[in-house]
């Protein structure tokens, strides 16, 4: 039987800290797991189930949500689909089912590129591209979009990579999240003002456990160094950063997330994702964060992953 999410390119590299491992998949061009020296560091599910809560997927053309799926260009109102429809929104970009192709392979990398044909709501042409290779630091992702049509193109990008540090509750690490202000939403998580963080339960830049923390949450005014961490009672930490594009974040902490699929029935526990965004939610009707792709232009974005503390031989 073939996977629900394609072809599962499994990548590794022999790094002076130990075996790293990452397994991305064919649709979505998604992060299924990453590893170092047998610790997982995402949360990682069963090859023959789909992304729980959006697993590791890529978010291209927007991340997050457009309220009503409606936004407007040139006085001209554009419908996209309601993929969130209890929440009647348009939920993370168009490309979340799409089957990615390959483009080239090595044993340690994989980059994958699949096209956004112009159609509702989107009248636009893109081509993109998405490399994850492993390095001696971490994992390293790099995006690139290519505006292929003939006007500019709206287009902002994200990832939804739930972390962990596989032998420890997810609920006992500590999470820090540098970012100074917080997206204020409605009852549809559609954003209705942005406030700084200071002297509010969001103000994550000290640390809290995260099983203290109910979050599905978007933040601003990430810091210049654009680093996020999860860090473990023995010091190993883990570290999402992202580049000068990156200034969003995304923090999701689900009770409920499947931490195991093995068996007949998952095993729900825990969880949190910390998506790297170049805009937040609803940009195509704010502006905040979005980036105009001229025609013929290509947008290139980087994130990643970097562990700290894991290498056996210390």
């Amino acid at each position: 039987m073939r996977a629900p999410t394609g072809i599962q390119y499994d990548l590794t590299l022999q790094t002076p800290s130990g075996t790293t491992r990452a397994v991305v998949t064919e649709v979505a061009a998604g992060l299924r797991a990453y590893s170092v020296n047998g610790i997982d560091l995402v949360e990682t599910f069963d090859e023959f189930v789909q992304p729980p809560m959006a697993a590791g997927i890529v978010l291209v053309p927007w991340p997050n949500r457009i309220r009503d799926g409606q936004w407007t260009q040139n006085g001209i109102k554009r419908q996209l689909a309601l993929t969130e429809p209890t929440r009647q929104n348009a939920i993370h970009g168009l490309l979340r089912f799409a089957a990615y192709r390959e483009l080239s392979r090595q044993s340690d990398s994989v980059t994958l590129g699949a096209t956004v044909f112009p159609q509702s709501g989107y009248p636009f042409h893109l081509e993109t591209e998405v490399t994850y290779a492993l390095t001696a630091e971490g994992l390293n992702v790099t995006h690139r979009v290519t505006n292929v049509g003939a006007e500019a193109a709206p287009v902002a990008v994200g990832a939804h990579p739930y972390l962990k540090i596989g032998d420890v509750p997810t609920g006992d690490l500590v999470v820090r999240v540098d970012a100074a202000t917080h997206l204020d939403v409605d009852d549809r998580l559609n954003p209705t003002g942005e406030t700084p963080v200071d002297d509010t339960r969001f103000d994550l830049r000290a640390g809290i456990a995260v099983g203290d923390l109910d979050l599905d949450d978007g933040f601003g005014g990430v810091g210049s160094a654009g680093e996020h961490t999860l860090t473990a009672a023995d010091g190993r930490r883990v570290t999402l950063w992202g580049d000068e594009n990156m200034r969003y974040v995304q923090v999701f902490t689900p009770r409920i997330f499947p931490v195991s699929t093995a068996g007949a029935e998952p095993i729900r526990g825990q969880a949190i994702a910390i998506e790297p965004m170049t805009a937040p939610a609803d940009a195509f009707n704010s502006g905040a964060g979005l980036h105009w792709l001229e025609p013929g232009e290509q947008w290139v974005v980087r994130w990643g992953i970097r562990p700290t503390g894991f290498d056996l031989s210390a």
